[in-house]
């Protein structure tokens, strides 16, 4: 019994370290630029859940991710519009709740399956809008769960349409694909090796 008080420490030791090493893993996108307008929805009670879900409202993804995001970016802000970003990083613990009052894998990311790519620190929630903060039309809300959100569906004037063709596009350019269901939700293409994070997020 008494060195139970060692092995604990041993072990709790173990697991702050392995949250250290996963949150370094992690960028603020902030922090590495001024040029990107935020609307971290799950921050706020202002989401499909209703209520809030991370208790601070941060950007955080992979070096990569967020260098690619970076070169988008710019790329839009060349052709008068910027990034409004609504998602980032999100711990598999959020993506339990949100599975637990919306089970339905067409829309949210079944944590006991593959889960959600958010999760890897690899997927952004986004639209755009324009250098002087106009909003940009794009047929319907952010996580609005029916058809008007698909990216398959060209029921739409051609101001829209013309709108989630820059979005898409120029996402694509910067390894960025699209999902069928939602036309906010853009995952780098190289994800597969990285791993489910359920670190918080960095609040202090």
């Amino acid at each position: 019994m008494k060195y139970l008080p060692i092995l604990l420490f041993v072990l709790l030791s173990s697991c702050f370290s392995s949250v250290i090493n996963a949150q370094e893993k992690l960028v603020n996108l902030e922090e590495l630029s001024t040029e990107f307008e935020y609307e971290i929805r799950y921050a706020t009670p202002n989401n499909f859940i209703g209520e809030t879900l991370y208790d601070c409202a941060k950007c955080m993804l992979r070096p990569e991710v967020a260098e690619a995001i970076l070169e988008a970016n710019q790329y839009f802000c060349e052709l008068g519009y910027r990034i409004k970003i609504y998602d980032c990083y999100r711990p598999l613990d959020v993506q339990k709740e949100m599975w637990a009052k919306v089970p339905r894998a067409t829309y949210v990311g079944n944590p006991y399956g593959n889960g959600s790519v958010h999760n890897k620190a690899a997927a952004i929630d986004m639209t755009l809008e324009t250098l002087e903060g106009c909003y940009v039309e794009m047929g319907s809300d952010y996580d609005y769960f029916g058809r008007e959100a698909h990216i398959d569906n060209y029921n739409f004037s051609k101001e829209i349409l013309a709108n989630r063709k820059l979005l898409f596009e120029g996402m694509r350019k910067f390894g960025f694909n699209t999902i069928r269901t939602e036309w906010w939700h853009f995952s780098y293409k190289k994800n597969r090796s990285y791993k489910t994070l359920n670190v918080p997020l960095p609040c202090e």
